[in-house]
């Protein structure tokens, strides 16, 4: 069960990651996150989900970037 916690943590994921990748639209890197972050529904140990999903979607949006 997703918790206030967890929202917390995945909004600031989505900050830093917007950060890390300014060239990307906020609204991919939303995408991203929220895309990361269904993988784990249903889950119901939670806590590294916050963690997990960053890495998921930071590895999906280096991609997106010309190296």
């Amino acid at each position: 069960m997703k918790t206030e916690e967890e929202e917390r943590l995945i909004a600031h994921a989505v900050s830093r990651l917007s950060a890390k990748y300014p060239s990307i639209s906020a609204d991919v890197v939303a995408d991203a996150v929220a895309s990361a972050h269904a993988h784990f529904d249903g889950h119901r140990v939670r806590d590294f989900v916050p963690l997990l999903v960053e890495r998921m979607a930071g590895e999906k949006l280096s991609s997106l970037v010309p190296s």
